[in-house]
């Protein structure tokens, strides 16, 4: 037998994560972005990483359409940055907010996160409630800090 979604919820809170915004940039719905922690390496040769997505989420419409998508990981000081993407402001707002750049083909990486990588997509696979994203990285771009934390429902830090 299964466990409930809350029964889930509670035993993955358990699981310490680093936080991450995926952003995207399409013709059809320009830039968008999202906060996540389902992120990990897939592959070294060729380079790839997953990112997994709720099939209700905007910022996946964008990926499908574009077939690009950038993985943000965030400093310990960019506790905002991951609450604008995690909901609230619109898409809009979102970037307005924080700094970036564009990187290949428009897709936008933040400037302040401690690493930046830019990815095509090379598979999409459905899986319940969401989408797990394969992307060749294209380009990495990495910057001094410590990484935000997510534990227990709750921002963390590494202790120094």
């Amino acid at each position: 037998m299964a466990v409930t979604g809350d029964e889930f919820k509670q035993a993955l809170q358990l699981w310490a994560s680093g936080v991450a915004v995926v952003a995207t940039h399409s013709e059809k719905f320009g830039n968008q972005g999202m906060t996540v922690t389902a992120f990990s390496s897939v592959s070294m040769t060729p380079p790839q990483v997953l990112v997994c997505i709720n099939e209700s989420a905007d910022t996946g419409e964008g990926i499908k359409g574009s077939e690009r998508f950038s993985v943000n990981v965030l400093s310990d000081q960019q506790q905002d940055v991951s609450n604008h993407f995690a909901g609230g402001l619109s898409q809009l707002e979102r970037f307005e907010k924080t700094d970036w750049t564009p990187g290949i083909q428009g897709v936008p990486l933040l400037n302040d996160s401690i690493m930046s990588l830019d990815c095509r997509v090379v598979e999409k696979v459905h899986a319940g409630t969401h989408w797990i994203i394969i992307g060749e990285v294209e380009k990495a771009v990495c910057r001094t800090g410590a990484p935000l934390l997510y534990f227990r429902g709750q921002y963390r830090k590494l202790a120094e």
